[in-house]
């Protein structure tokens, strides 16, 4: 997927319809007091989502029929890139589904093709169930464009947080102590693995997945407050800070001396995964949403640590469900939101690797991958470090990250073009 792979996305960006919305579309902003009152009478509805967070869904919805049997949920599973490129377009037309994942607002509610949650936060007491933080991501100022402030145009489900996967059986005979706090010490760890003939960072980056490596570097240097500023829109912020231009700096040099494959260009996420889980790789950044896989492949050898910093910093976001404009049963709808962050809709998010709504679900067993992601999770919380992805800053600057890292990849530009174009990219949508 494309940066923000959130089921994980986890994660990329919905993009604009090329039409302005007709009348049946106004329907973005709130329409009066909601009531928590499920419909009694028989209703079906249709939710669209992605493969990635598609187990925890179908789980989801069997488990809200039993609670609701007369409310039926038809699951339509769609791949990532053809989801990001047709929601828009699905959302516009007249078979446009009830429920939809959203990865990132984009232009999504500045075409008011997702319905105003205000009501319905207020009627189930969304803002007392969830921490503010995890609901900023979700909420648009009246220019539709500015994050962390206004109205909430999504409900979360499971949580995502991207950090960095290890080998530990390689860590071990390198002789290298988890989990490594310090960049130095990170870096003196490829430079080790690369000395032992081993692949020091695996990395796919297709989807310009190493966007990744730049934000975590430059988040834990400038502060994650600092950095949830620029990704949320906030007038007068720039990307071009000494953080991110250490990232910038750091993944050419990593690229550079070889720390991560040759190919990387060329090889998507998934094709990543498998090949860390193939025993190439000392380390991987990426998110929880692959932990299952992870797990799966490295079994016991498979570790999980917050990036290194003085403070823990993470990228992460929620897997989070909107509400059509267009869907003529939102009471349903909205109780079907409501339903995510119940018990059983936890334990199915925390089953496949994503951290639940509810916290008293992440129970992972001891000395497991889980276990070293919960930890992560409870240290960044700690430190007040989650910062949405940085491809979700406007609606199509997850192209520009791609292109750009590339580039900086290949040698084609160095950090002082790749900021520029980061930047300039923002600026047409900010100023």
């Amino acid at each position: 997927m494309n940066l923000k792979h959130i089921a994980a996305g986890a994660t990329a960006l919905v993009l604009a319809v090329a039409c302005s919305p007709g009348p049946s579309q106004q329907q973005g902003a709130p329409e009066g007091p909601a009531t928590t009152q499920v419909p009694t009478e028989n209703v079906t509805l249709s939710l669209v989502s992605t493969p990635e967070s598609g187990a925890a869904v179908k789980a989801t919805i069997a488990g809200f029929r039993t609670k609701h049997p007369n409310i039926t949920i038809n699951y339509q599973d769609t791949n990532y890139d053809d989801y990001n490129k047709s929601l828009n377009l699905s959302l516009a037309s007249e078979q446009a589904p009830d429920i939809v994942l959203l990865n990132s607002v984009g232009t999504t509610v500045k075409d008011k093709l997702v319905r105003s949650l205000a009501p319905y936060e207020q009627a189930y007491g969304w803002d007392k169930v969830y921490p503010s933080t995890q609901l900023a991501q979700w909420r648009v100022a009246a220019n539709g464009s500015t994050l962390g402030t206004g109205d909430l145009y999504a409900a979360p489900a499971g949580f995502s947080i991207v950090g960095v996967y290890v080998n530990k059986a390689k860590a071990a005979k390198l002789g290298i102590t988890l989990p490594v706090t310090t960049l130095a010490d990170f870096e003196a760890a490829l430079a080790k693995a690369k000395g032992a003939g081993e692949v020091p960072l695996q990395l796919g980056n297709a989807e310009g997945h190493s966007a990744f490596v730049v934000q975590l570097i430059g988040q834990s240097q400038d502060g994650a407050e600092n950095a949830a500023k620029w990704t949320f829109g906030t007038k007068g912020s720039s990307f071009d800070t000494a953080g991110n231009r250490s990232g910038a700096q750091k993944l050419k040099e990593w690229a550079d001396k070889g720390y991560v494959p040759s190919g990387a260009n060329g090889v998507d996420l998934q094709g990543a995964v498998a090949k860390f889980t193939g025993g190439e790789g000392l380390f991987f950044v990426d998110g929880n949403w692959d932990a299952a896989k992870i797990a799966d492949g490295l079994k016991a050898d498979a570790g999980f640590f917050a990036f290194p910093g003085a403070k823990a910093t993470a990228i992460g976001t929620s897997v989070a469900f909107g509400i059509s404009s267009r869907s003529k049963n939102p009471a349903a709808a909205a109780a079907f939101l409501d339903y995510l962050h119940s018990q059983t809709a936890s334990v199915e998010q925390f089953r496949i690797g994503f951290m639940p709504a509810d916290p008293t679900a992440a129970k992972p067993d001891a000395n497991t991958l889980m276990a070293d992601v919960v930890a992560a999770w409870t240290r960044v919380n700690a430190d007040n470090g989650l910062v949405g992805f940085n491809n979700n800053a406007t609606a199509t600057m997850n192209s520009t990250l791609v292109s750009a890292t590339q580039e900086l990849i290949g040698g084609k530009t160095d950090p002082n073009g790749f900021i520029a174009a980061v930047q300039g990219e923002w600026a047409k949508t900010h100023g």
